[in-house]
């Protein structure tokens, strides 16, 4: 009975990436556990890129305020589309680029509860063009086996360092689960981080 409901449960905590209901506390480390947390309201306050509702829903969302495309920059935020493992969809925040096919990302909720730090994703498509990627997952400690579609890349509204969104990572928790989401000068976020 138990294996039976393990899929249902797993689809269940993936769900949640898009809401907005954190509820739990607050820890710091490159792989913290932050029960509630969801990736939508993190990686707003984290990239500054002020987009609301499910995560897939952000591609549609971002034109014309944000520039939209398949190469990634620090900052910018990797949209993942709606997909049965993902019914909300997913967006994480690029904290390196390391070559044309992997980068490492700072987000919540991929492995449910936790916000991961330089996490490997890379770029598994036939045309390198960020369309299908493959994810770290540091509970099996090696690249995930499922393969992910992605629309590409929500490009940041100013220029940042891996500095500055690591130094902004705990600041961007805290929101994400405090306000439950809510909208936040971004100038509060640099505040709080620096």
């Amino acid at each position: 009975m138990l294996f039976r409901a393990l899929p249902f449960v797993l689809l269940l905590l993936l769900a949640a990436c898009g809401s907005s209901t954190p509820t739990a506390s607050y820890g710091v480390g490159s792989s913290t556990r932050q029960a509630g947390i969801n990736c939508a309201p993190f990686a707003r306050e984290l990239s500054g890129v002020a987009l609301y509702g499910d995560a897939y829903g952000w591609w549609d969302a971002a034109p014309p305020r944000y520039r939209r495309g398949t190469t990634p920059e620090i900052g910018a935020v990797l949209v993942l589309r709606k997909q049965d493992r993902l019914p909300s969809g997913h967006v994480g925040v690029v904290s390196a680029v390391l070559g044309s096919r992997q980068i490492h990302l700072i987000q919540a909720n991929w492995e449910p509860g936790t916000v991961d730090q330089d996490q490997l994703v890379v770029d598994v498509s036939e045309r390198n063009d960020w369309s299908q990627i493959r994810v770290w997952y540091p509970p099996s400690n090696q690249m995930g086996s499922h393969t992910y579609r992605a629309y590409g890349f929500i490009a940041p509204p100013q220029k940042v360092t891996r500095t500055e969104l690591v130094r902004a990572t705990p600041a961007a928790t805290r929101f994400a689960m405090d306000t439950k989401g809510r909208p936040a000068p971004r100038a509060r976020l640099y505040a709080a981080a620096n």
